[in-house]
């Protein structure tokens, strides 16, 4: 299993013309999980789309080790086709969306449901089988229980608390609590700018 890690320094966000926080710095290694709290708008979204490289940082520096998976409010699910279809497509570019975390992620009965059907919670979940699929050790999850009744978020915390025991890193954004045994919580109104 390949090692874990993120490294940030003195890391600024800004948008355009607004700095949204500064002076940001923190360590994550193998097994650790994270949740970033703030309200809306005060940059946590921002934050883990430079961490996976989607966004370019103001100031500083991230440093990470090991594959990459993000889940947001953008699925990656091709609306026009089924449920099956889309996973399909990933599963060819990833190789790892199993039957399994079909099953365990309630998902076999909307198979031949096209996307655009699917209610919040079951894009999630979707999106949950191909990070499952991905083997990404840094997991990115932003507003991962949005949409979840109270089975799929148990779940959805269950799934973060077996990658973290697994040698995998978990971090979070999240205005919710959300339950990981062991994880820290880094408060972004503490380095707003």
């Amino acid at each position: 299993m390949q090692g874990a890690s993120i490294a940030i320094d003195d890391l600024a966000c800004r948008r355009g013309d607004r700095l949204l926080f500064r002076g940001l710095s923190l360590r994550l290694k193998a097994g650790e999980a994270l949740r970033v709290s703030g309200h809306n708008g005060i940059g946590k979204s921002s934050l883990l789309r430079i961490v996976a490289g989607l966004a370019p940082a103001f100031a500083g520096t991230v440093v990470t080790e090991g594959a990459i998976g993000l889940v947001d409010e953008r699925p990656a699910l091709d609306p026009a086709v089924t449920l099956g279809a889309a996973l399909a497509f990933w599963q060819r570019l990833d190789g790892g969306i199993r039957e399994r975390h079909v099953d365990r992620l309630g998902l076999n009965d909307l198979l031949d449901v096209p996307v655009r059907y699917l209610s919040t919670g079951q894009k999630k979940r979707a999106a949950l089988a191909r990070l499952l699929g991905q083997d990404a050790r840094i997991w990115l999850l932003d507003e991962p229980l949005n949409g979840l009744d109270s089975h799929a978020t148990a779940l959805a915390e269950t799934l973060a608390a077996e990658h973290c025991a697994e040698g995998g890193i978990a971090l979070i954004a999240s205005h919710q609590p959300f339950a990981l045994p062991g994880m820290r919580v880094l408060a972004l109104a503490d380095h707003a700018a």
